[in-house]
């Protein structure tokens, strides 16, 4: 009879070297119905970590425990970014401690230019890139500042989002499916944005369906199945993996 692989004895919910951002069992509902269900993982400073599972694994769910949305509720565990405790924190005072969270629907302002909408990032401290380092990394927004932020294509909407996170201090940047709906020319000037944000030291988590991608820009893999972790490990070690792979990501 064929038994399911076990994965599990890669999953590192303690690891040894000190972590930068560090999920210790959290537990999080959309009302009663239970979505993350004792998460735990490592970060390192400055890593690109790939969040990765089929629909409906928890993913999206557990970026947003993370960062204190609201929704799902965290209702056990803790998160702990820097020796700071986010999990007693509000949404917005985990923002102001270095978290910020790119959503897969990017929640770019309506009615705001491009450039109104890096500002708005930046009218409270701690404030972070300067607008000119900004249209550095991204000309194509500069060429576009004074156009309405949601006539832009999907690609310039998600280096905007992106962008307007870099306007605040981040430590730590979370990004919802970064690649959904962009041709692959996009998503590989948005791979180039991310390996140049993480040589400034900025830590990555990416949550994307495009495992293959986020396993090839990755330092390392969370792959998560209803709601756990089956696996902590190096990106080179999934993609060397094909029963993994085929297990837990179908590919």
């Amino acid at each position: 009879m064929n038994t399911k692989p076990d994965f599990s004895k890669n999953a590192n919910h303690a690891a040894t070297a000190p972590a930068y951002l560090s999920v210790w069992d959290i537990h999080a509902y959309y009302g009663e119905s239970y979505i993350v269900q004792g998460v735990s993982f490592n970060v390192h400073e400055g890593e690109i970590l790939a969040l990765l599972g089929r629909n409906g694994a928890g993913k999206t769910s557990t970026l947003r425990a993370i960062a204190q949305i609201g929704t799902p509720e965290l209702r056990k565990g803790e998160v702990w970014l820097d020796h700071k405790p986010l999990h007693k924190m509000a949404s917005y005072e985990a923002a102001a401690n270095g978290l910020a969270l790119v959503p897969e629907d990017r929640r770019i302002i309506a009615g705001l230019t491009v450039e109104e909408n890096l500002q708005l990032a930046q009218i409270a401290p701690p404030i972070g890139w300067s607008l000119d380092r900004i249209y550095e990394l991204f000309p194509r927004l500069k060429e576009r500042r004074k156009q309405e932020g949601v006539t832009l294509s999907g690609g310039e909407q998600q280096m905007l989002a992106i962008a307007r996170a870099l306007a605040r201090d981040i430590k730590v940047l979370l990004l919802d499916e970064p690649y959904e709906g962009l041709a692959p020319v996009i998503v590989d000037e948005i791979e180039k944005t991310l390996t140049l944000i993480k040589s400034q030291g900025i830590t990555t988590i990416l949550v994307e369906q495009n495992a293959v991608r986020a396993l090839k820009l990755a330092d390392r893999a969370v792959i998560m199945d209803t709601g756990s972790v089956v696996f902590d490990g190096s990106a080179e070690e999934v993609l060397n993996n094909a029963e993994l792979r085929a297990e837990y990501l179908a590919i």
